[in-house]
């Protein structure tokens, strides 16, 4: 059981309400990070626009995108967000020996190159603090200058969420099956 409530769109203010819509409206529906966090509903706002960027606008292809977040809640051991993003990932044609590489902590060996760089480039920004000219020329390279941008900024959000997951122990919905080795 989560550390704080869910809130539902009943429990905010009128004036917050909106927010509630927002967040929804983007992703179909409100659940795990959003829900705790809409204790702040500001908070809330700012935290989902910013995925709404990361998920749905940046330059970072589909499949990059979603190898780019399941590196990222791996190195952040965040179940619930891995479990999330391995069905995502499938939606967007990432192939299950990506995924498995990256769920045993293979990757980024035998990836495709680009995949290979995005692995490589979240591994050191997170494990390291820091980022190696060679990986972050790689990924430049590969990507351009705002896809580099787009993926750095991919990599805090699912930092972000992956931090009020931890912190408010968010579990996964009842009856989903972790994809994440505990």
């Amino acid at each position: 059981m989560a550390r704080v409530p869910n809130i539902t769109r009943e429990q905010l203010k009128a004036d917050d309400q909106h927010i509630f819509d927002e967040i929804a409206e983007s992703r179909g529906y409100v659940a795990g990070p959003y829900g705790v966090l809409l204790n702040s509903p500001e908070l809330a706002r700012c935290v989902a626009a910013l995925g709404a960027y990361v998920r749905f606008q940046s330059v970072l292809s589909p499949i990059l995108r979603e190898v780019a977040i399941l590196a990222t809640t791996w190195e952040a051991r965040s179940q619930y967000g891995f479990t999330a993003h391995v069905h995502l990932a499938r939606q967007a044609n990432v192939a299950e020996s990506t995924i498995d590489a990256i769920r045993t902590g293979k990757a980024p060996d035998g990836l495709e190159p680009k995949e290979a760089a995005v692995v490589r480039y979240v591994q050191e920004l997170l494990r390291n603090n820091k980022v190696s000219n060679e990986a972050f020329n790689d990924v430049k390279e590969r990507l351009g200058i705002q896809g580099v941008v787009d993926l750095t900024g991919t990599v805090g959000h699912y930092m972000v969420v992956g931090t009020v997951l931890a912190a408010f122990e968010v579990e996964l919905t009842p009856g989903t099956t972790p994809e994440l080795p505990v």
